[in-house]
């Protein structure tokens, strides 16, 4: 099964290697200045990403332990 899908995947691997060396001319440089941009970006949004969910957690974590709660239900059904 594994050299059946290797066997499959080499060729279009090597195709798109080659093909992706015959059209040098439409692709275009970035610079290391955008590259440390891109992921400096994504590094931020990702540590803001989990400083926010681990604080909405912690904030419904103490809600659960003092007894609030949690969910309102709905209880004007038509």
């Amino acid at each position: 099964m594994t050299k059946k899908i290797l066997h499959t995947f080499f060729p279009l691997a090597l195709l798109a290697m080659v093909s992706a060396v015959e059209d040098k001319g439409l692709c275009y440089g970035v610079g290391s200045g955008t590259i440390a941009g891109i992921i400096f970006a994504d590094v931020a949004v990702t540590v803001l990403i989990v400083t926010t969910t681990y604080w909405y957690a912690s904030k419904r974590r103490q809600k659960k332990e003092n007894g609030e709660i949690l969910h309102r239900h709905n209880t004007n059904f038509l």
